[in-house]
């Protein structure tokens, strides 16, 4: 697992990088009526940030990645958003288990509803993990950009405060949900959600964290 992950982060911050990038991570793709391709925009613009503000080898595509596919492995980080319903059979529980041992890593970014039916599927995954919320102390709000206070607040949602929750296997964070945040709008093109320029700043500053700190230190 860390030689995997070690893999990963030569590949990120190489000096030769390819025109096309290194690697590719992916939108995850599941079943239940969810609006899994909400935000079609935010990867792509997350990508090309971190690129040139990080200097990573991110290939500019994004694709799309069915939960239960062995296609899955083909990538570090993958991306889950919507609205509604999700819904995880056993194989697809199982895969993505598999897939996050190996050493994977899952960004869950609630779009505003998501907390009921994401809860439940990753139990699925992990019945004996629980998400536990991350102190503001995290390495991942201390990469490239700080945020001594967690998450940035991006959209109002119900105006409760944003909380960055994580499951944690052996030591390692596999999996990063944000709620009461929406990063994943916060990526969008600016004429979608007309945030403002520093908002887009600051969610584009921690999507960045969160993909260094999966791809170069999630051992803590």
């Amino acid at each position: 697992m860390r030689l995997l992950l070690l893999t990963f982060s030569y590949l990120i911050f190489s000096t030769s990088i390819a025109q096309n990038g290194t690697f590719k991570i992916a939108v995850l793709k599941y079943n239940g009526g969810g609006d899994w391709y909400a935000n079609p925009t935010a990867l792509p613009n997350l990508i090309e940030f971190c690129n040139s503000s990080l200097n990573m080898n991110i290939n500019e595509k994004t694709d799309e990645v069915a939960v239960g596919s062995i296609d899955l492995f083909n990538y570090p980080f993958v991306h889950l958003t919507g609205h509604g319903n999700i819904v995880f059979n056993n194989q697809e529980a199982e895969n993505l288990r598999k897939y996050l041992l190996s050493g994977g890593f899952i960004h869950i970014s609630d779009n505003y509803g998501l907390d009921q039916f994401i809860r439940p599927e990753m139990k699925k995954v992990f019945p004996e993990l629980d998400f536990i919320e991350l102190p503001f102390d995290h390495k991942i709000y201390h990469q490239s950009f700080d945020f001594e206070k967690g998450l940035p607040k991006i959209h109002e949602h119900d105006a409760k405060f944003p909380q960055g929750f994580g499951i944690i296997h052996e030591g390692r964070l596999i999996c990063f949900y944000d709620y009461e945040c929406d990063l994943g709008d916060g990526w969008e093109d600016a004429e979608v959600h007309n945030d403002s320029e520093p908002t887009r700043i600051k969610a584009m500053q921690m999507g960045a964290n969160i993909l260094q700190y999966a791809l170069m230190g999630s051992f803590d």
